[in-house]
């Protein structure tokens, strides 16, 4: 497995990170989540991502390329830790050796929080990311699994449903604070948000051509849910707890 220890919290040997982020392909974190990265990244917490795919099936760059990219994306986004999976771009599917293989980084890097795409999508890849994330936290529980490292599970499981504007979201985080530099960071795919030569002149209809401007009006969407300038949305399967009833924020009328 590739991936930098670098400025990393350890325990007994293992990563422990506050946050991960999990995604099919390199931009895809940067495009759902980024702002609340940078956020929570800016708060101290240890932050990391886990790309499944190279994204190698991508019309415009390669999978070297966008490695860079990543690498160079991850700097921005300010996260401790980025590694990819190496798992076939485009051929995710539901089998027991990627679900091992992503128990076997949980296990690694003992995060408290998973991020996960929403479980429905266009691209099959998103979905079945999902699916292969949340089964690979579970298994990574199980003491008698066949998989190196001791047993664990996250404790928070969140879904990014940035993709989909038909769900309403369980909660928002305003990011107005971190959109410039989320931007920056999905800016940071030059060749999938601004390819030169042949790859711009494709005749291809491809829906990467617009999906900056795309992001730009979603956040806004969801920002104007909670009355601020921009906000990422997420999903949780579980009921939310609220403690103290007078505190909670966003105004009913």
């Amino acid at each position: 497995m590739r991936y930098n220890r670098a400025a990393s919290t350890f325990v007994g040997g293992a990563m422990k990170l506050d946050l991960l982020a999990m995604a099919a392909h390199p931009d895809d974190v940067e495009l759902t989540c980024g702002g609340t990265l940078i956020k929570m990244a800016r708060r101290g917490y240890s932050v990391g991502i886990l790309d499944l795919t190279g994204g190698e099936m991508g019309t415009r760059g390669s999978a070297e390329t966008r490695r860079k990219e990543a690498a160079a994306a991850g700097r921005i986004l300010g996260v401790k830790h980025r590694e990819n999976l190496g798992l076939p771009d485009a051929r995710l599917e539901l089998r027991m050796e990627y679900k091992m293989a992503i128990a076997g980084r949980i296990r690694a890097l003992r995060p408290h929080v998973v991020i996960l795409p929403y479980w429905e999508g266009r691209h099959p890849d998103h979905y079945t990311a999902s699916r292969l994330g949340y089964e690979g936290c579970f298994l990574a529980g199980l003491k008698r699994l066949d998989l190196d490292g001791e047993a664990y599970r996250p404790f928070k499981v969140l879904y990014s449903t940035t993709y989909d504007r038909t769900v309403r979201p369980s909660f928002v985080v305003d990011i107005s604070g971190e959109f410039s530099r989320k931007t920056r960071a999905i800016l940071a795919y030059g060749s999938q948000f601004r390819p030169k030569g042949r790859e711009r002149r494709s005749k291809v209809h491809i829906p990467l051509d617009r999906l900056v401007q795309q992001v730009h009006l979603v956040a806004r969407f969801y920002g104007e849910m909670v009355g601020v300038e921009y906000a990422e949305p997420f999903l949780t399967k579980e009921v939310m707890q609220v403690e103290d009833v007078v505190k909670i924020p966003v105004r009913s009328i």
